[in-house]
């Protein structure tokens, strides 16, 4: 494998940073419930959904090839 190779291509990368903004973003939510030990609706149900959606993005941007057309 030469140096100036890498494993996966531009898009991937724009997709991983996507994934893991979104997670930090879901991280971000959970942490900002206002309800005592985080037992509000943004500590349980939507901050735990965003930090998902972040981890299916990061294995949409590991899985996916673009196909260029020859």
């Amino acid at each position: 494998m030469s140096k100036g190779k890498l494993v996966f291509g531009n898009v991937n990368y724009i997709i991983m940073v996507a994934g893991v903004l979104l997670m930090v973003l879901g991280y971000f939510v959970m942490a900002s419930d206002t309800e005592q030990y985080g037992f509000g609706t943004r500590g349980l149900t939507v901050g735990p959904l965003i930090v998902l959606l972040g981890l299916i993005i990061e294995f949409v941007a590991i899985f996916y090839s673009f196909k260029k057309n020859v």
